[in-house]
Order: C-alpha cells, then structure tokens, then sequence
C-alpha cells in the first residue's frame, strides 16, 4: 500500500476492524514507515463478474451505482431517506447477485419499479417515464390510473 503523503510503499497496519458502514468491509488503519503519517484503507471482498444484457443486446458490467443514481434522481425533492435508497439498492444487488452471471437490463428495471411503487408513488413515476420510454402525457395517464386501480 502506498502511502499518500510520501508515495513510499513501505507501511504498516495499526488498526484493522470491520467498518460499520458496509457489509465485507475492513477498515484498516495504516502509519507510513518514512514520513510516520497515519491514513485509512478500506478492503471490500471482490465480487463475482455479473454482465447486464441490454435491451440491444449489448453486455455491461453490472453496477450499482447506476441503480443508485436512478433510484436517487426519481426520489429527489421527495419524503425518501438515504436508508430507504440504500435499502432498495442493497436489496436489488442481493437479488441481482443470485440470478447468476448474466441478468437483463429489463429484470433490473423492473426491480427498481416495484421497490419505488411501494415506496413512493412519484418517484415511481419518475422512474417509469424514463423506463418506459414514455412518449407523450397519455403515458402517464394510463401509468396513474394504474395505480389509483390499486
């Protein structure tokens, strides 16, 4: 590990505990062995390859973050807690993690809709114009007496 004052490779560790903030996560807590400054590494356990098949075919690595920034820009103004995002994304990365190597870009959306329709109707909305492509107001109409059916 380098150290990011001096850049000099020779460190050791002076602290090492599991981080509260993330599951398979060590915190460790380093001193440089030259210029004796202290820094913090995180260590997360690498995690299986999964490939997200688009709706064109194509394949891209699976990322969270991507679920993240989606579910984050459809609750933005709204009564929704960063636990409830980190919620809904964990539990769809757990759900992704179990499908295997290859999961489709529809499945994950999908997912996503079900999570935000549960837990706030305009974010879910949001979410489904953007989804589904909407293409003009009778898209929504059709989306909003879906869920004043229900």
């Amino acid at each position: 590990m380098k150290c990011p004052y001096c850049f000099t490779k020779e460190t050791k560790v002076v602290d090492k505990r599991e981080s509260g903030e993330k599951e398979n996560e060590i915190r460790r807590r380093r001193e440089c062995l030259k210029c004796h400054k202290r820094f913090t590494t995180y260590e997360k356990l690498a995690e299986a390859d999964i490939l997200v098949v688009k709706k064109d075919g194509r394949r891209e690595p699976f990322s969270r973050e991507k679920i993240r920034n989606g579910v984050m820009k459809s609750c933005e103004k709204r009564p929704v807690s960063q636990e409830q995002i980190d919620k809904i994304v964990n539990e769809i990365d757990e759900k992704v993690r179990n499908k295997g190597k290859e999961v489709s870009s529809s499945l994950i959306g999908e997912l996503i809709m079900e999570k935000l329709k549960k837990l706030d109707n305009i974010a879910y909305v949001r979410f489904a114009s953007v989804y589904k492509e909407f293409a003009d107001v009778s898209d929504f109409k059709d989306l909003l007496n879906e869920i004043r059916k229900k």
